[in-house]
């Protein structure tokens, strides 16, 4: 038995559409021709994956996990097939790798050079791309390496631990606690809190409450709306405060201070990874950066 790829391309158009209208729309293909191959797809496995409705489609529990498969599949093919061109045109591979905003510019510089060291030809493309714009995007083929903090790998990938930050706490510089070197967690129990991701839905700050929770306090926070800036800007002409791995000092030209943690808090850098293709590069960067 062999899987078409074309159909599975059909099959997560129609999921992620809701609808063969739109999906045949996307894929420049009619209705009927998205139809006939979704009905083919479904004999071919042999159990149906979809459920028609008034409203649109529905995936049944054998579509979902075919879905699942599919994108995973869809990525190990387009890698397999970016990596057979890149040899036969005598290119040399290049790192891809994506990060998520909670790791710093600084930290990535650092973990390159680390890298750098050991490998001096290892080439790099580095963007930063959002949680969910992440894992898509390493799911697709279309990255190789997701630097993150404790974001759950979804199914496909896997995770990795390159070590342990220190954690800090961001203020404005005319903040009344920036003119401290330090502070302590269960201090800051009456403050705001800017976070990046809503609690229950963001590994990362759940983490950075379960912190909370263990200084003895529930804290209020709000997520920020300066999405994709460095974490320490956020704080700049407000009374909040938020969560970095800045080290202590200036920051941001002098707008904000960074105040050490005591006692010391630390949270990890995770890499995200494709366990099913098979890149060089990416061996060898997770060789030298993971402890």
């Amino acid at each position: 038995m062999s899987l078409d790829l074309n159909k599975l391309e059909h099959l997560i158009a129609v999921a992620e559409e809701y609808s063969i209208t739109r999906a045949a729309a996307r894929l420049h293909l009619s209705q009927q021709a998205l139809s006939t191959s979704i009905r083919v797809l479904e004999r071919e496995v042999g159990v149906p994956l979809l459920e028609r409705t008034a409203t649109g489609v529905v995936l049944l529990p054998a579509g979902a996990a075919l879905v699942e498969d599919a994108r995973i599949l869809r990525g190990t093919a387009r890698s397999a097939l970016q990596r057979a061109r890149r040899i036969g045109r005598g290119e040399a591979e290049v790192l891809r790798l994506g990060h998520t905003p909670a790791v710093t510019g600084e930290e990535i510089i650092a973990l390159l050079r680390q890298v750098g060291d050991a490998h001096p030809h290892l080439a790099t493309d580095v963007n930063q791309r959002y949680p969910a714009e992440l894992t898509e995007a390493l799911l697709a083929g279309q990255l190789d390496i997701g630097l993150c903090r404790a974001m759950t790998p979804p199914h496909g990938l896997a995770r990795t631990t390159l070590g342990q930050h220190k954690l800090s706490i961001a203020v404005d510089a005319d903040h009344p606690l920036a003119a401290r070197p330090s502070v302590a967690l269960s201090e800051l129990a009456d403050q705001r809190f800017i976070v990046w991701g809503q609690p229950g839905h963001s590994g990362y700050t759940d983490l950075l409450i379960s912190h909370c929770h263990a200084a003895g306090f529930e804290p209020r926070t709000e997520r920020t709306a300066l999405q994709g800036t460095p974490p320490a800007t956020a704080v700049i002409g407000t009374d909040r405060l938020a969560f970095v791995t800045t080290a202590p000092g200036p920051a941001a030209g002098g707008a904000a201070r960074i105040l050490a943690l005591d006692p010391p808090l630390y949270v990890p850098l995770h890499a995200l990874y494709s366990p099913r293709t098979t890149s060089p590069a990416r061996d060898a960067f997770l060789a030298t950066a993971a402890p």
